[in-house]
């Protein structure tokens, strides 16, 4: 799937997300709360809670909001911890899906998850399951139209600054980093100035699965629906080429 495509999906969610702000503020809070109990509330010291600002930022969250999220994690010893579960799966058609959570009650999120995947006609898997056909990369994405700086121009700065590809799409350019490298070039290309519409930490599907059924089509639709409705999901992978 090219990054075209990808870059539409994004613009797709983030429409949905902005009529829905609650949704990817609550997210983004829990992001901020586990990564300053982590590393601590200075982001200067904290790569981790840095890479959430800026993440924070790209969402239109608010400064107030995102220096309370900090003060909150930071000052409160007795504040919710947060679990990281991942969950992997099927949807029709052999669709893999991974979903990412942050959960203070790991009965619930279980049972949501079941039930999204159930209600698509699909099952969750043992761990491994399907996270075999996804690479864990750092992954940014910037749109033409906001970048003035020139292609070759900035894919030098990309790849010096430690990335390991660099691809030049219809409206977007894709820059993709090891895990470890993300922050590294995330920062480069943040002090330069480029305005990115994605910035993440993400599982890459190796293959593609195409849907041509009607039904299929609905069916993990309302999967997809259904997880990213739910507070405890962090964040939903799969390889369907939309």
């Amino acid at each position: 799937m090219s990054g075209h495509s990808k870059f539409a999906n994004i613009k797709h969610k983030k429409e949905k997300n902005d009529a829905a702000k609650g949704k990817i503020f609550t997210v983004i809070g829990r992001e901020i709360a586990v990564a300053v109990k982590e590393g601590g509330a200075d982001p200067a010291n904290n790569s981790k809670l840095r890479d959430v600002i800026a993440k924070a930022k790209a969402n239109n969250m608010p400064n107030d909001t995102i220096d309370r999220g900090i003060k909150k994690a930071a000052g409160d010893a007795n504040s919710v911890n947060y679990e990281v579960l991942t969950y992997e799966g099927y949807g029709p058609s052999g669709v893999a899906i991974i979903v990412d959570t942050l959960t203070d009650n790991k009965n619930r999120t279980a049972a949501n998850v079941r039930s999204a995947f159930s209600k698509g006609s699909g099952n969750v898997g043992t761990p491994g399951s399907v996270s075999y056909m996804f690479d864990k990369k750092g992954q940014i994405i910037i749109d033409k139209e906001e970048c003035d700086m020139d292609a070759d121009d900035l894919m030098m700065l990309a790849l010096d600054a430690g990335a390991e590809d660099f691809s030049e799409e219809e409206d977007s350019y894709e820059v993709i980093t090891d895990p470890d490298n993300f922050s590294q070039v995330r920062e480069t290309l943040e002090k330069e100035g480029i305005p990115m519409a994605e910035a993440d930490v993400t599982m890459i599907p190796q293959t593609w699965v195409e849907l041509t059924d009607e039904e299929d089509i609905k069916k993990l639709t309302r999967t997809l629906d259904l997880l990213d409705e739910d507070d405890d999901v962090q964040a939903v992978y799969h390889n369907w080429d939309e």
